[in-house]
């Protein structure tokens, strides 16, 4: 059964977070709160001047160790269009290549005067490690295979916008299951918010565990695509496999790939989602990936929001909402 949903943050309801982990510990309102308040900074990004002073005096940096496109620039404009001042550290230039620990490294950034701090590692498990070390805010931009919260808000984000609600529709999270700190990020947003999720993919990539999060699971697109209101795209995470999971990238095109002749036995409306690096012609065509049915760019412009939003909460901020 699906979590119920206590609605929109309410006034005397208070954001007391100082970091954001992970959304497996968030309660359904403060998703919502998040959501929100997202809605509120969103109009923002469409002003000819792109900048509010809710962070002007705190410092942001990006504590990034693995390679990142979206979500670091998108954290780093997030913070600016906040007036915050930003840090963008980089690991090869940094005295951990002179044998630095990564805790001490972390203490010296935040001993400059940082308020929060933007993690990327590896290893799951590592933003807890720093939120108990460190005084500032720490917000988690994906660790190993554990969860990568702000992506799955953005998606969230994107799917409410939309469907105008995440209650009572059907999401299909396509692909590599196993490897994906994406999937399970969304499937814990997508069940507290009342949605029912679909896990699909080959079976070497869902992992058994994936059933203690009450999700169904299934092995073939074609026969779950017409139940689907939103389908997913993951990512066949390469750099993550150790071995072969599935004989051939042509065979789990054929099985798995959207295509348009696909997309053509789907519900009209089915949203496609998709959250990058996308890898053309192996999980979806050029044509799907820039068709009427995609929100891939919907989703850089909604990041942005959310971040923000996210930024703004631990700061200090409290909800707000789109009238405000």
């Amino acid at each position: 059964m699906a979590t119920e949903v206590s609605g929109p943050a309410k006034s005397t309801e208070l954001w007391t977070r100082r970091h954001l982990l992970d959304l497996e510990h968030l309660e359904p309102w403060e998703i919502e709160a998040i959501l929100d308040t997202a809605s509120a900074f969103r109009e923002v990004s469409e002003r000819s001047r792109k900048k509010v002073p809710a962070l002007q005096g705190k410092v942001v940096v990006n504590l990034f160790f693995e390679p990142s496109t979206r979500t670091r620039t998108s954290f780093s404009l997030a913070a600016k269009r906040l007036s915050a001042d930003t840090v963008d550290f980089t690991v090869s230039s940094s005295s951990m290549a002179k044998g630095e620990t990564f805790i001490d490294t972390a203490k010296n950034i935040e001993a400059m005067g940082v308020d929060i701090m933007v993690v990327r590692h590896q290893t799951p498990g590592t933003p807890h490690i720093l939120a108990r070390k460190l005084q500032c805010s720490v917000i988690n931009a994906g660790d190993g295979g554990h969860e990568h919260p702000t992506q799955a808000l953005l998606d969230v984000f994107t799917i409410r916008e939309v469907k105008g609600r995440i209650r009572g529709l059907t999401v299909g999270l396509i692909g590599d299951i196993a490897h994906s700190r994406v999937a399970r990020s969304n499937i814990w947003a997508l069940k507290k918010l009342g949605a029912h999720v679909i896990v699909c993919g080959p079976p070497t990539l869902i992992p058994r565990s994936i059933t203690k999060l009450d999700v169904e699971i299934a092995y073939s697109l074609d026969e779950i695509l017409p139940r689907c209101d939103v389908l997913n795209v993951l990512r066949i995470q390469f750099e993550r496999q150790r071995g072969g999971l599935f004989p051939s990238i042509q065979e789990y095109f054929a099985l798995y790939g959207v295509t348009e002749e696909r997309l053509r036995r789907a519900k009209d409306d089915v949203l496609l989602l998709a959250p990058g690096p996308i890898n053309r012609g192996i999980e979806l065509t050029p044509g799907v990936a820039d068709g009427e049915h995609s929100a891939v760019l919907r989703q850089v412009t909604n990041g942005l929001a959310v971040r923000m939003a996210v930024l703004y909460l631990v700061s200090g901020g409290q909800p707000r909402s789109a009238a405000e």
